[in-house]
């Protein structure tokens, strides 16, 4: 069994994040400490009792297609019947909708607990929340109360359906057409691919946001439109109709996340299948982007979960091993130590532990910068903010995404060789993490969108706000002796990091192809310096947090990590600069013939 670890979860929420402050908000105000904690028991129960248990037995029987239908475990449907009946489907949504109105920071921690006990069968009411959300955001009110509130429910499921076969990830390629109908609707025909939760049958019904061109849009990504296509047509009261013509092509197996479907679906192939503009035509793009940089940093909130579940898995694993004797001890006799004593098994936990912890801090800090937007009072108080978190979010969807898939290979490597046999739980999540690297846009779709346009933004008004609350931090911490160093060298990261920046930045604006060469290299450095900056803000509330009665060996365990983060991995970034700024064009002057 895989523990939550909730000292470090009320520490990040609660200490190194004023989250307990957002109950003095009119839209929070039921969310008081007390408040916050019984939500999160609640998720720590139902994670532990009613998704974890069957988490294994997903990877073994992953759904199956049969007759024109998915088969699945029913512990999926039972467990997310149980989420429902808890009101999770609709924690984040306004009240006036049927919804908790619960904080996002709060939100993002359930998600956590959620994803680390099952993350296939925590993909479903978090794929279904994004699509809600688009509806809420996008779409009338006869869709919200048609499509949007039985999703705040639970009873209807959503994806998101933007890649095709031939397609991918270049959105300008979409074949799929929409042609329009005397009643308003739109005839929709064409192929979706790779659609995280297309077909089962847990729900009523399942509602896809679709990406397709209407007849005489502007070509390429100018003229996607978005639709509501569900797949069962609603009638004016309410009830289900006719089976719309969106049809299951077939399921896509998968090296992780196995009992989450991933399917192939036929848009009127057989029948016709009916759906519903959303917005404005050619916008649809534009609005599909608030799902995708949602689901972007669900993938990150997902990908720190499974490095998260490993971490805990091989510390109580190392805690129990007894293997070997320590250098010096040349007594055979002597009983053997338990390899947590081991110098390189420390090195391999401390990365995990700084990689997961890292990693959750900023994707708290992330949630509660959403927070921070939705209770402005006005958009021009909102605007620090959410050009900080569209900076961030590349950063907090790959980080943990490569970063946290590491601390899953130290996990199998802390077991040795029963890290790669199924009688323990890492080769799984390893498999399971290893997907987010290309769930929601790859790492190079990342790097690009990170250098090529959230840096760039309002010339770089992004990345000014970042650094006044970095160099904040900065100045802060020289208060501290014990994180005076840190301090400083956080700030020459961060000035380097900077002029790179722009160095880079101006010659994507005159050589794009030269600019964005190296675009992942840049992602990665700059998501170092920002993890830095969070162990930093950690080491703080850590001493803060000194004698007050709380333990002692949690507060050292803190300030050790933030050392070992800045000691081993922040350095590598200094090495990835080096490069970056030499423009180097290596991978861009290769040629196919070469290889």
């Amino acid at each position: 069994m895989i523990s939550v670890d909730r000292a470090d979860l009320a520490f990040q929420l609660f200490d190194a994040l004023p989250t307990a402050s957002l109950a003095a908000l009119p839209r929070f105000a039921d969310y008081d400490r007390t408040a916050m904690d019984e939500v999160l028991d609640t998720a720590e129960r139902i994670a532990m009792e009613h998704f974890q248990p069957h988490a294994a037995a997903l990877d073994l029987n992953e759904p199956r297609f049969e007759d024109g239908k998915v088969v699945m475990d029913p512990q999926v449907g039972a467990a997310l019947a149980v989420y429902r009946e808890a009101g999770f489907f609709g924690a984040g949504f306004d009240r006036e909708w049927g919804g908790a109105q619960m904080p996002e920071t709060l939100l993002g921690a359930v998600n956590f607990i959620f994803s680390m006990a099952n993350i296939s069968t925590a993909a479903y009411p978090l794929l279904t929340a994004g699509a809600a959300h688009l509806i809420a955001s996008f779409g009338t009110d006869e869709q919200k109360e048609r499509f949007m509130k039985p999703m705040i429910e639970g009873r209807f499921f959503g994806t998101m359906c933007l890649s095709e076969p031939q397609a991918g990830s270049s959105l300008a390629e979409l074949t799929t057409r929409a042609e329009p109908r005397s009643d308003g609707s739109y005839e929709l025909t064409g192929h979706k691919m790779w659609i995280s939760g297309g077909d089962h049958e847990m729900s009523e019904n399942i509602i896809h946001m679709v990406l397709a061109k209407i007849p005489d849009s502007p070509a390429g990504v100018k003229g996607i439109s978005l639709f509501i296509v569900p797949k069962f047509l609603i009638e004016d009261d309410g009830s289900l109709g006719a089976r719309n013509g969106v049809a299951l092509a077939g399921l896509n197996r998968k090296m992780g996340y196995r009992g989450t479907t991933n399917a192939a679906l036929n848009l009127g192939e057989d029948t016709p299948c009916i759906g519903y503009l959303v917005g404005e035509p050619d916008k649809g793009l534009s609005y599909m982007f608030q799902m995708m940089n949602e689901a972007r940093i669900g993938v990150g909130l997902g990908a720190t979960a499974l490095g998260a579940a490993g971490y805990r898995a091989s510390l109580l694993y190392a805690k129990e091993r007894p293997q070997g004797h320590l250098p010096g001890n040349w007594n055979p006799e002597s009983p053997p130590v338990t390899i947590i004593e081991h110098a390189d098994v420390k090195r391999m936990l401390l990365a995990q532990k700084a990689a997961v912890e890292g990693a959750l801090a900023l994707l708290l800090y992330a949630a509660f910068l959403v927070d921070a937007i939705k209770a402005a009072p006005n958009v021009e108080a909102g605007h620090d903010s959410r050009l900080l978190l569209d900076l961030l979010t590349p950063i907090a969807k790959s980080w943990p995404s490569e970063f946290c898939l590491e601390a899953n290979k130290h996990a199998i490597q802390v077991l040795g060789g029963y890290g790669y046999t199924l009688d323990y739980p890492v080769e799984r999540l390893y498999r399971d993490n290893r997907a987010n690297s290309i769930h929601e846009g790859t790492h190079g779709i990342q790097g690009i969108d990170l250098l090529g346009r959230k840096v760039m933004q309002e010339n770089g008004a992004g990345m000014k706000v970042l650094a006044a609350r970095i160099m904040a931090d900065v100045t802060q911490a020289h208060t501290h002796r014990e994180l005076a160093a840190h301090a400083e060298e956080l700030a020459a990261h961060l000035g380097e990091a900077v002029a790179t920046t722009g160095k880079l930045a101006g010659t994507v604006g005159t050589d794009p192809r030269l600019g964005l060469a190296n675009a992942s290299l840049y992602l990665d450095m700059m998501g170092h310096v920002v993890i830095a900056w969070m162990w930093l803000r950690q080491a703080m509330a850590a001493l803060r947090k000194r004698g007050e009665g709380v333990d002692a060996d949690f507060i050292d365990g803190k300030l050790a990590t933030c050392r070992y983060f800045f000691l081993y991995e922040l350095p590598k970034a200094r090495t990835q600069r080096a490069l970056l700024d030499k423009l180097d064009d290596t991978t861009l002057a290769m040629k196919p013939q070469w290889f």
